[in-house]
């Protein structure tokens, strides 16, 4: 039973994961009137935190982060989604994602996923 909801914690993280990408594109692609900006934002955006969570984030990072370091990286990555998309107007999507994220740190947390 316990690695049935570390499963589904895992895919709950990737999928919040995914959700930052979105929610990082659509605001850039919202942020401005500005076809250039749009573009630079809403696909440089997403890439830039692609480029974050390669090196420090993903399971096969080339510089991994353990303990604090980890924290406050997922802290800032999740927060920049979330910031994201309430910055976009998706103020109840970014409380929904808000919540899941730390939902999703606490059950790592208890089940020693971290």
């Amino acid at each position: 039973m316990l690695s049935v909801v570390k499963s589904a914690n895992m895919a709950l993280m990737f999928l919040l994961e995914l959700g930052v990408y979105v929610a990082v594109g659509y605001w850039g692609f919202t942020i401005s009137p500005n076809w250039a900006v749009k573009l630079l934002l809403g696909i440089g955006g997403p890439v830039l935190f692609a480029v974050i969570w390669g090196v420090f984030g993903a399971p096969k990072a080339s510089v991994p982060l353990h303990g604090m370091a980890r924290a406050a990286l997922e802290l800032l990555w999740f927060g920049g989604g979330v910031a994201a998309a309430a910055g976009a107007g998706l103020v109840t999507t970014s409380v929904v994602f808000a919540v899941l994220f730390a939902v999703n740190a606490a059950l790592r947390l208890l089940s020693h996923q971290v």
